[in-house]
């Protein structure tokens, strides 16, 4: 790739996802709090609302890599991504808004008319975020720029993150007490939002120029190959597996952040601090890493950034209910190496394009990358679950404050956020040390055959 196209890709890339995470952020993280606390929606109704989304989220998580064959066989003028980007945007636009529109419905009727939209924003973000994640082995073979493509990319993604999780709770209580009703407020809050993710979707639309050349000399992939495509790279499912496990531990601890604030620390407010602390801590690991991997080699980086959450999950669970300091200490630890862990791992599923290619000798960019997003569903499905049941289980629903969660409820919910998480991503590290294996050198040697092959 010419400096020129790699300069450029590397911005509008990552430009482009600042409002597809504001957007995600607000269904994954803050829906369920939307439907407890905010409409209140009845325990009875919550429990049938907590299995639709685990059912939702996992059914969209399998579909993820038949939405990627769809997009390795677009043959069209714009190349075989950008018409998915558009389209996924606009959907996804539509049904966010309806996710949180009022319908006044109850019981049954409720849960159903849920149901079908839910759905349909599941579906319509798997078009969009797998042809925008798939765009990215074509950016660049070179390990070092796509390292520094992705980085720029996780930090767009985690700005649009942060700026969701710190402006969420002010940005709703103003917009409510203007419209006069906190629902109201998270109503036009998510016209905003998707107004602003179609926005910055433009920059990857127009901006961003992919080598589309092997979009004209692969073959059709059918659904039948789909199993042997993700089955025989064992490097991708391994790699799967591992991320698994940590988006399970990263989104369980996120999506209790705002029920710690209210329930544990008892002053909801500050919850906005604590995400400027995560924020900019994300951001800094992601803007270092691309300096820090040139000197360090990525498996020790996966290391050093594990060890940082433990101890951070460590000091979390031992910190003070009353004190920020220890708990902002404690987010810092966690969060500057779960970013560095997320950015290795999208690295490595990247990679895993061209072992897939060099082992099977078809190269499957988006069936591949649709893993990506498979993973965070599952992870957001199984974190929802443990979610939904501990709020539910351990007294927060229905209460009103601190005072009233026994002993017994605040030890359950400390358990679910820190302990269960941290023993996933352990389980994660282990799953990787023993079974990952494409390193440097080995990449480097399958990029070399590859050419090789081509030529």
């Amino acid at each position: 790739m010419d400096e020129g196209n790699y300069k450029r890709n590397r911005w509008f890339f990552g430009l482009g996802t600042i409002g597809r995470d504001m957007q995600y952020s607000m269904v994954s993280m803050y829906l369920m709090f939307y439907l407890t606390d905010i409409l209140q929606v009845p325990t009875k109704t919550m429990w049938y609302v907590t299995g639709v989304m685990i059912f939702t989220r996992v059914f969209d998580a399998f579909n993820d890599p038949f939405m990627g064959v769809i997009v390795d066989n677009t043959r069209s003028r714009w190349g075989k991504f950008k018409p998915w980007i558009l389209i996924g945007a606009l959907l996804t636009a539509v049904f966010q808004v309806l996710m949180f529109t009022d319908f006044k419905l109850e019981g049954f009727a409720f849960v159903f008319v849920f149901l079908i939209i839910y759905l349909l924003w599941e579906i319509s973000f798997t078009a969009n975020d797998i042809a925008y994640w798939s765009m990215l082995p074509t950016l660049s073979k070179d390990q070092k720029q796509r390292e520094s493509i992705g980085a720029i990319a996780r930090i767009c993604a985690n700005i649009g993150l942060f700026t969701m999780v710190v402006g969420i709770t002010p940005v709703s209580k103003m917009l409510g007490e203007l419209t006069g009703s906190m629902q109201k407020g998270y109503f036009y809050l998510a016209i905003i939002v998707v107004l602003i993710m179609i926005f910055f979707q433009l920059f990857t639309l127009f901006g961003v120029k992919e080598d589309r050349s092997y979009n004209n000399k692969e073959s059709h992939t059918s659904f039948r190959e789909l199993t042997a495509i993700i089955g025989k790279n064992d490097q991708l499912l391994w790699t799967v597996v591992a991320m698994c496990l940590f988006m399970i531990g990263y989104m369980t601890t996120t999506s209790f952040g705002q029920y710690y604030f209210k329930y544990v620390f008892g002053d909801e407010d500050m919850y906005s601090i604590f995400a400027l602390i995560l924020g900019i801590s994300q951001i800094a690991s992601l803007a270092i890493f691309p300096a820090v991997s040139k000197h360090v080699k990525r498996a020790q980086l996966y290391l050093y950034a594990t060890i940082l959450v433990v101890l951070g999950y460590i000091v979390f669970f031992f910190a003070p209910n009353t004190s920020m300091l220890f708990i902002g200490i404690a987010g810092m630890l966690l969060f500057v190496g779960q970013a560095a862990i997320q950015l290795i791992m999208l690295m490595f599923i990247a990679d895993s394009v061209e072992y897939g290619e060099w082992k099977l000798k078809k190269r499957n960019d988006s069936v591949t990358l649709s893993l990506q997003p498979f993973i965070n569903k599952l992870g957001s499905a199984i974190s929802t679950g443990i979610v939904g049941a501990t709020v539910i289980l351990s007294g927060m629903k229905g209460s009103a404050g601190p005072q009233d969660v026994t002993e017994q409820g605040l030890l359950l919910f400390k358990f679910a956020m820190l302990v269960l998480p941290m023993i996933f991503i352990m389980i994660s590290f282990i799953v990787y040390k023993k079974k990952y294996r494409i390193d440097e050198v080995f990449y480097q040697q399958i990029i070399q055959e590859l050419e090789s092959r081509r030529n």
